[in-house]
């Protein structure tokens, strides 16, 4: 057994690793620029498969695809190869890059802290149409699949998920990993914080090009850690397993005995000349991590269990640009592309119209094994309103249930949030800032440890969405770090037992002001 239910655990990772003002004055972090890390994981002795970026057009409006209900597995969808190109690439892609003396910037499809990009993708696959069967790692540099395993390893995922249902009915499984370097380099202990982030971000696009699609995904975290990493051959010092996401469905699936497992021990470029250990780090990941299968059907048992909220909200059955005709109907594949992290924000307002069509849409159910029509979310948001026409200036809470915000406490914040967001202007110039805060010792009673990788994940997922839903409507997002318990402070009592775990700033660049 682990010491995924010893939530002691969780409780010294998130309280060592918080940021106050003091903090960052008394442990000051200067980056080895010669030392940074390469940001592509490359195995040098594989060939590359390069995949196709002559993609089939989906048409679905962006604001759509994100906040679609899951598509229901009831009828054979089975991705072929350019279909599963086209989501890898939407996904986590490299979607443009820019020159400068000295190298070469890469802009990916999924905002990244530090535009460092630890998260890694791999697909366990059974033969599809242009692809036999395998595992694969996605070469983003290359756009590419490099094969790791030949043959139908999908029996190996089906028994380490303690037979999860979308994993067996699934013809594709994506695996999400995290790489501690490549984030540490600059984040250091704080990097497990940031592969919820990350992954989140990674993911809210993996969802919403999977619903433009059609074809059903679910994210799964209840799985035996130690099975798929070895089925990855990962060194678990520097790399580990992290989530599951199942990918179309077959009603009966044709699915054989996994070959036997063999070290692969594949040959990859070094990420730098030096890389540092931060220990804390691989301390809650091992806390959270599951041993047997009996710990993934407890996982499994407790998130679906009831909880103390409301059920979820229904979903609408209306698309949002048909209940809305004005809102903008770019295609999620438009939007991707368009998307990026704003660098600096103008004073210039967003309208109401623009924020509640942002926190409604991003805020809609995410299909994950964490989450259900007991328990439908982690994460509370507020909000810190600088400039929004039709909102009074001052801090509110939104109610997911409702889709209402309830005013805190009315007046002028920006100094405030530009504090809180660690004395960064971003926060500060944004027109509305939203802050993710949870309830940790609920969700760390009900889900263990593991329940700390489920409450940073959805804050990304929400946090990826927003930022689709900014650029949809033509403004900009910046995702955030922050002083932790200033912020839980700040939105007191209201906030009372809970953690701050994520920021996004929204509003208008003051690139695209300049430039209009």
């Amino acid at each position: 057994m682990t010491s995924n239910r010893n939530i002691d655990a969780a409780r010294k990772y998130h309280n060592g690793t918080k940021h106050s003002y003091l903090s960052v004055r008394m442990h000051p972090h200067f980056l080895d620029w010669e030392n940074k890390p390469l940001l592509f994981k490359i195995y040098p002795t594989l060939e590359v498969m390069r995949l196709p970026r002559d993609f089939r057009a989906t048409g679905v409006a962006a604001l759509s695809a994100i906040s679609a209900p899951a598509v229901p597995a009831t009828v054979d969808s089975i991705p072929d190869l350019e279909t599963l190109a086209q989501l890898l690439f939407f996904s986590a892609g490299v979607t443009r890059s820019r020159k400068f003396e000295g190298g070469e910037t890469f802009f990916r499809a999924a905002a990244c802290t530090g535009a460092l990009y630890e998260i890694e993708l791999y697909v366990v696959c059974g033969d599809l149409p242009g692809l036999a069967a395998g595992v694969y790692h996605y070469g983003v540099a290359e756009s590419g699949l490099r094969e790791l395993r030949k043959g139908d390893f999908r029996e190996a995922l089906v028994k380490a998920t303690n037979g999860e249902s979308s994993t067996t009915h699934a013809p594709i499984i994506l695996i999400c990993t995290g790489t501690y370097w490549r984030n540490a380099w600059k984040y250091r202990s704080r990097t497990y914080r940031h592969f919820g982030w990350d992954n989140g971000t990674l993911l809210a696009n993996t969802l919403a090009v999977s619903a433009a699609q059609g074809f059903p995904a679910r994210i799964v975290g209840g799985f035996v850690d130690r099975e798929i990493n070895a089925l990855l051959d990962l060194d678990t010092r520097r790399e580990v397993a992290l989530w599951l996401v199942p990918v179309g469905f077959a009603a009966s699936p044709a699915i054989s005995p996994s070959p036997a497992l063999q070290p692969l021990r594949l040959a990859t470029v070094p990420y730098s000349k030096t890389e540092m250990d931060y220990p804390a780090m691989r301390q809650i990941h091992e806390a959270s991590s599951l041993a047997l299968p009996e710990e993934v059907e407890v996982w499994r048992r407790a998130a679906s269990a009831g909880g103390d909220l409301d059920p979820a909200r229904p979903a609408n059955s209306e698309s949002p640009e048909r209940l809305n005709p004005k809102l903008p109907r770019d295609t999620v594949e438009q939007v991707i592309l368009r998307r990026g992290s704003t660098r600096k924000f103008s004073n210039d307002p967003i309208t109401l119209l623009q924020l509640s069509t942002a926190l409604d849409l991003a805020t809609s159910s995410i299909p994950a094994d964490f989450l259900s029509p007991h328990v439908p979310f982690l994460n509370d948001l507020y909000v810190v309103v600088n400039s929004v026409v039709g909102l009074d200036a001052g801090a509110y809470f939104y109610d997911r249930r409702t889709r209402k915000l309830e005013l805190l406490k009315k007046g002028a914040f920006r100094d405030k949030a530009r504090y809180l967001g660690l004395e960064q202007d971003l926060p500060g110039d944004a027109a509305a800032d939203i802050f993710f805060l949870a309830d940790l010792e609920k969700i760390l009673e009900r889900l263990g440890n593991r329940g700390y990788r489920a409450a940073q994940l959805e804050a990304g997922i929400i946090g990826g969405k927003l930022y689709l839903a900014a650029y949809a409507q033509r403004f900009g997002a910046s995702g955030l770090t922050f002083y932790d318990d200033d912020v839980a402070s700040f939105f007191s009592p209201h906030s009372k037992g809970k953690s701050a775990i994520f920021l996004v700033a929204l509003g208008k660049s003051a690139k695209a002001i300049a430039a209009s």
